[in-house]
């Protein structure tokens, strides 16, 4: 399985080799768009697209995209929770008050 994180393209870093600079919930990191681009890869800026370890795989909606990075946001304090729950659980088990 494969998770892909929504990102903002907001500037192409190099023509040629077909990398982008995309936000990804805050996050500056340069991607592959070889697998978005058409003729023009400055027509991506201000595109959404889902990153998947350095390369972006497709492009979707913004509405998409808010969706998504709330549902991963969800997951994150989730399973924070799950982690709080499991050291206490341990420190119970070990007689240790929390």
């Amino acid at each position: 399985m494969c998770l892909g994180i929504p990102g903002k393209i907001t500037a192409i870093t190099d023509a040629a080799r077909l990398m982008a600079m995309a936000d990804v919930s805050g996050v500056r990191r340069e991607v592959n768009v070889a697998c978005i681009t058409g003729d023009d890869p400055s027509a991506l800026i201000g595109q959404w697209a889902l990153i998947h370890v350095g390369f972006a795989m497709s492009l979707i909606d913004e509405d998409e995209a808010a969706k998504t990075l709330e549902a991963l946001r969800d997951l994150g304090e989730a399973q924070e929770t799950l982690n709080q729950m499991a050291a206490s659980d341990k420190a119970l088990a070990a007689g240790v008050e929390t």
